[in-house]
């Protein structure tokens, strides 16, 4: 077996050509916008509401704002002209970020919560219970662990090629 740089390259390039992880922190690699999406989610809208929540400067906010709208995650929608404001509203793309917030979320609380547990727990209204996320296999409904699961090339990387 050859295990050499080059060798190791040219086995992993798909994980590197075109990452979806390189592409999705392109638009959600900072505190500010994770936190934008978390106060989304618990309904906050208006532009004044996330300032306050969030504490952080007029700038940064309307900057981060703009990327989520221009990324597809958040529609801008005008509830009030003379003078113009506007709230902002997750799209199906933003709604699908669910998981990813819970997921931070989950990990934060088992590993930084402290001995008083989470500040916050996730009620399922479905089935009337406190829940923590897991996630899946959408095949076989099993856990995924790290161990468990092999990158291999998708479409993209295949193309590449």
């Amino acid at each position: 077996m050859d295990t050499s740089i080059e060798s190791i390259s040219q086995e992993n390039a798909h994980r590197f050509h075109a990452c979806s992880v390189d592409r999705a922190l392109q638009i959600f690699g900072d505190r500010w916008t994770f936190l934008i999406l978390r106060e989304s989610f618990f309904g906050v809208r208006r532009y004044g509401e996330l300032a306050r929540n969030l504490r952080c400067s007029r700038t940064i906010l309307t900057v981060r704002l703009r990327r989520l709208v221009d990324a597809g995650v958040m529609n801008r929608h005008r509830y009030r002209t003379n003078p113009d404001r506007y709230e902002y509203r997750l799209t199906n793309a933003g709604m699908e970020l669910y998981p990813a917030i819970v997921a931070l979320m989950h990990w934060a609380d088992q590993h930084l919560a402290g001995p008083d547990g989470p500040p916050l727990l996730l009620h399922h209204l479905l089935c009337d219970a406190d829940t923590t996320p897991t996630l899946v296999c959408s095949v076989c409904g099993e856990p995924l662990h790290a161990d468990e699961v092999k990158p291999h090339p998708g479409a993209v990387s295949a193309n590449a090629s």
